[in-house]
């Protein structure tokens, strides 16, 4: 390329170079980075110009001004104390691809005493020098837009089929190449066989806690995380937002990853219509899932208030009433000193009788009713098994999946410990020295090597304790579920009320307790017999409609 030489009479110039790339891929041709700063350079240096100044900013879009190195780059070039005159790019696109917006700024950068130049298209004051750099803008604009039309189109056709479009994937997912198309390379989620194991003791550890510790709340779940020392992909601790996020990902239990759910650009939601479901692996069955949206629900201050899910009342916040569907709340009365309690209708309670006539049932009363109800009628070890039958012989296909899980951790700690076996090796016999780096690599290998391992054990720990619903396990929840509920304190007798009585339906004449199969089995199974709290969720089962 020719530069015209050097003006004498012209006074040096300071300038400023904007080096700019819109992705991280971008490394070819002559939008490249040395690309660009070699052929503005040789510029400068055949306008006599000097320069000062290098902003380069990699992998930012260029059709607004949200770019960090741009804004300080205009900071300083309109700042009394500037140290350069001109800002050189490579073409206009590489400054803005936004018509307006650059005639814009160019403009303001003009006031201040500085200039804006482009070495591979006409710049200057005359009119119709300015006029072209108008078209180039608008030209720019359009060519942008339309390339990212084509880009999206692209990145739609690809999701339909079933493809990963390169977004970090969820916590649990790894990126694996699923085919080639001549230089593309087409990719798919596949699970993690760490990573899922930690998913499933996200969602374990609030569903049924540790230990028989009973099941912890969202920051309880993640302070033990990071007391145990597990960490995120970047190493860096967990918090209870994301901790939130993976409990109410659907597309661990659903297997479905909506794409284009949001704006990338906005950020808003995009139309419901417009979105495509990529298939992804289940990692966590979905009644587990369904469980703990029925908690977090529950657990929910704007759902369900701290006074409710933890106050002195057995059945607040699962008895309802069967005419409205409002919660049955507490209340009282006193007469001749003495206190009387009951349990109300809240619509009743809060709107008047024109909303539900309400009923009112001494607190007592309403208590002994379905704790009897579901020591006499639910909790027999005939009625148990009637009601478990159909998830006993699910048994050998959950064997199955135990033990795919437990070879594909295997799996990994063998490579690990390969890559860990190879580097020492290297390291004795010279190969490789010993720097920073290498020691991270070696330290990282290791702390994968750990989480693997105890993944390991925790599947053992599940395989051992998953073992079919005898009736030996049966007889001995009946017992303990019994023993508890009629000894154990009011937040125990509630917890272990929920877990085979979520919700409890009032009538004038008859009491509905409606419960979950999956839960029941969940417990019997071992899963939760020895601590202290459990938890119920969707409606299954329900006893006869005669219990009172």
């Amino acid at each position: 390329m020719n530069f015209r030489s050097p003006d004498p009479a012209l006074a040096p110039k300071r300038a400023a170079l904007y080096l700019r790339v819109s992705t991280g891929r971008q490394a070819e041709g002559d939008v490249s980075l040395p690309s660009q700063r070699d052929l503005t350079r040789r510029y400068c240096e055949a306008q006599g110009w000097t320069v000062v100044e290098e902003f380069v900013e990699p992998g930012a879009s260029a059709t607004d001004h949200r770019r960090p190195v741009f804004q300080r780059m205009l900071e300083q070039a309109t700042s009394a104390d500037r140290t350069f005159d001109v800002i050189c790019v490579h073409a206009f696109s590489r400054f803005y691809r936004n018509g307006a917006e650059m005639e814009m700024t160019i403009r303001r950068l003009k006031k201040s005493g500085v200039e804006v130049v482009s070495v591979t298209q006409p710049t200057g004051d005359d009119p119709s020098q300015a006029l072209m750099r108008q078209i180039i803008g608008i030209f720019d604009e359009y060519t942008s837009r339309e390339n990212g039309k084509n880009v999206t189109r692209a990145m739609r056709e690809s999701a339909k089929q079933g493809f990963w479009n390169g977004a970090t994937p969820p916590l649990g997912y790894r990126i694996v190449e699923a085919e080639r198309r001549g230089s593309k390379i087409k990719k798919r989620l596949d699970v993690d066989p760490v990573e899922s194991e930690l998913v499933r003791l996200i969602f374990t550890l609030y569903v049924e806690g540790h230990e028989g510790s009973g099941s912890l709340g969202v920051k309880e779940v993640t302070k033990w995380l990071n007391a145990k020392g597990y960490r995120t992909r970047r190493g860096s601790t967990f918090g209870v937002g994301p901790i939130y996020g993976i409990l109410t990902n659907p597309c661990y239990a659903t297997g479905k990853w909506p794409y284009g759910r949001r704006n990338s650009r906005t950020g808003g939601l995009n139309n419901p219509a417009d979105i495509i479901e990529i298939d992804v692996p289940v990692i966590v069955p979905l009644a587990l899932f369904e469980q703990v949206q029925a908690r977090l629900s529950a657990h929910n201050p704007k759902v369900t208030p701290p006074r409710v899910a933890n106050g002195p009342s057995l059945l607040v916040g699962l008895a309802t009433c069967a005419s409205c569907g409002a919660g049955m709340t507490r209340t009282g009365t006193a007469k001749r000193g003495k206190a009387y309690s009951y349990y109300s209708c809240g619509g009743c309670h809060a709107k008047g009788k024109t909303v539900c006539k309400g009923r009112h049932v001494p607190t007592a009363k309403l208590d002994k009713a379905v704790t009897q109800a579901v020591r006499d009628k639910l909790l027999t070890p005939e009625r148990l098994t009637t009601i478990l039958e159909a998830l006993v012989d699910r048994q050998a296909a959950k064997d199955v999946g135990v033990a795919n899980r437990r070879a594909a951790v295997e799996a990994e700690i063998k490579d690990t410990g390969d890559k860990l076996a190879r580097l020492y090796r290297a390291i004795e016999e010279g190969v490789v020295e010993i720097d920073a780096q290498l020691k991270e690599r070696i330290a990282a290998l290791k702390s994968s090597r750990d989480l693997a391992q105890d993944s390991l054990e925790r599947i053992a720990t599940q395989a051992a304790s998953s073992r079919a619903l005898t009736p030996e396990r049966i007889a001995a929840f009946v017992d303990l579920v019994r023993q508890k509920i009629e000894t154990a304190d009011i937040q125990a007798r509630k917890a272990y009320l929920q877990v085979v009585a979520p919700e409890i339906r009032v009538d004038d004449h008859k009491i509905q307790i409606i419960g979950d199969k999956a839960s029941l089995a969940a417990v019997i199974a071992g899963q939760q017999t020895a601590g202290g709290k459990v938890s119920g969720f969707v409606r299954k089962w329900r006893t006869r409609q005669d219990s009172n």
